[in-house]
């Protein structure tokens, strides 16, 4: 249900590595501009506070301890440790950058939520779901998810290569990364139960029709003036 003490809306673009989120993200806030609708991207480089020089700085530090790290860092710092982290930056995220967004009335199109981070540790299986799910509690629950679905293998074909991360820490090659990401789906199919999810099959599609796909569901989902007739069957 749409909030309607927020005069924005949040929407949020969720799948697999590989699955076109970042094309689609740019395209679907260009557009939405071009259709009068004040559109923001948000992801993992978003650093910039407007109007707070001090705030943009900070963000910046944090985005270099989440995500700018030496590869080498990582798993020796632990699951826990990195819970705690991205929930942190999700969450200055959420109140410096997104609902001041969403209360001058613009629309967020958010790179990956925290709800890839919780597929993630469901597929990992290292942390209580309970503990994971709670860290994030007190973020905004978007509006709208899109979730772009494509098959794993797909994935590493268009990707070409990956990190150890990318393939759940399990190995670098092409079965550890499909399998992976094969968990990661799942967990994400488990979790469209919940909010507004909204399914598209990207697979065989071109980018231009994935973005007719998305706009269509911001239309219908959120009642917004969009020129847009495909719905993903």
């Amino acid at each position: 249900m749409i909030d309607p003490e927020v005069k924005g809306h949040l929407i949020a673009l969720e799948g697999i590595d590989g699955a076109g989120k970042s094309t689609l993200a740019s395209s679907l806030v260009k557009t939405l501009n071009g259709h009068g609708l004040p559109s923001v991207l948000v992801d993992k480089h978003t650093t910039t506070v407007p109007g707070s020089e001090d705030l943009s700085e900070y963000l910046d530090q944090v985005n270099a301890v989440v995500y700018r790290r030496k590869p080498s860092v990582g798993p020796l710092c632990g699951d826990h440790y990195w819970l705690f982290a991205l929930a942190a930056w999700y969450a200055l995220l959420d109140r410096l950058i997104i609902r001041p967004a969403l209360s001058r009335g613009e629309v967020v199109v958010m790179d990956n939520s925290y709800s890839k981070i919780v597929a993630r540790y469901a597929a990992s299986g290292e942390i209580p779901s309970e503990l994971v799910e709670g860290v994030f509690r007190q973020v905004r629950v978007p509006d709208l998810i899109l979730f772009l679905d494509l098959p794993p293998s797909e994935a590493l074909r268009r990707k070409g290569n990956f990190t150890a991360l990318e393939a759940g820490h399990m190995g670098m090659t092409a079965s550890h990364f499909v399998d992976y990401q094969e968990r990661v789906t799942n967990e994400f199919r488990s979790l469209m139960g919940a909010g507004a999810w909204e399914h598209i099959a990207v697979a065989d599609r071109t980018p231009a029709e994935v973005l007719a796909l998305a706009l269509a569901a911001v239309r219908d989902r959120l009642e917004l003036a969009i020129d847009s007739t495909q719905r993903d069957g």
